[in-house]
């Protein structure tokens, strides 16, 4: 997670979405919440100037940093005691890092939030490989994910996400937390991948979700319906609801009842 721990002045640069933590009980909170232990692998994603790098390196726990901003890196590549990668994190391996850790990984961020959800679905492709996420993104971000059916807030990455994680929503952060200070309130988020997730193909499920909720307003028989009938499959689904009515283990069942057909 970015933060302020360097010796020297690093201007914020808004291309990256910097807003660094300096909030002491704010990165106390978080610390609590990661509770990082001694021989387990962690990954930050940005940790900027380190406000919860230096009590993650305190705690025992192997320390990768992911950091895209060369500046920064310089800093950490210096730093005898963690790993740094210096790449995009959406062009990040997280699977080439669990092999290498020789377990699941646990990944913490203060997620930009021009990319937070690409970097939510990067990370669900390899939630195989991963024992947590601790992030932090746009409170907006967070309630989406967090949304129950029937709720404004309700979409397409609840769906997928709620699919593969058990999701928690910790505290909320204000923007006097950060320097400088976003124009939003952020949220801490736990997210758990679920052990056995109920099997359906993520790309298919992806494909079906995003039909529904392309036209959110109108009932599914205008949108999901119609695809239904394209792609003939002669399944049982209640299309006189919107989108947001769904739960999401209707929306897997229906993935995994297209799948079997086509296997036939």
């Amino acid at each position: 997670m970015s933060g302020r721990a360097g010796a020297s002045k690093h201007a914020p640069r808004k291309r990256f979405g910097q807003h660094f933590l300096v909030d002491a009980a704010v990165i106390d909170a978080i610390v609590r919440s990661i509770d990082a232990r001694p021989g387990e692998h962690v990954v930050e994603i940005g940790p900027g100037l380190g406000a919860l790098t230096a009590p993650l390196r305190a705690s025992g726990a192997r320390l990768t940093l992911i950091e895209l901003d060369r500046d920064l890196a310089a800093r950490w590549r210096s730093v005898g005691d963690v790993e740094l990668v210096q790449a995009d994190v959406l062009e990040v391996d997280f699977a080439a890092l669990a092999r290498v850790a020789g377990q699941p990984l646990r990944v913490v961020g203060n997620l930009p939030y021009n990319i937070s959800t690409p970097i939510l679905f990067h990370l669900l492709a390899f939630a195989a490989h991963i024992a947590d996420q601790h992030l932090m993104l746009q409170k907006e971000v967070v309630d989406r994910i967090a949304a129950r059916p029937d709720g404004r807030d309700y979409g397409r990455v609840s769906v997928m996400l709620q699919w593969r994680y058990d999701i928690e929503t910790l505290f909320d952060v204000p923007p006097t937390a950060f320097d400088p200070p976003p124009r939003v309130v952020s949220s801490v988020l736990r997210m758990v991948p679920r052990r056995e997730p109920a099997p359906v193909d993520p790309q298919r499920l992806s494909e079906i979700v995003k039909v529904a909720f392309s036209q959110r307003r109108k009932l599914l028989r205008h949108t999901l319906g119609r695809w239904l009938e394209q792609a003939g499959a002669d399944v049982e689904f209640d299309v006189q609801r919107r989108a947001e009515e769904v739960p999401v283990a209707e929306y897997v069942r229906l993935a995994q009842t297209i799948q079997r057909a086509e296997a036939r």
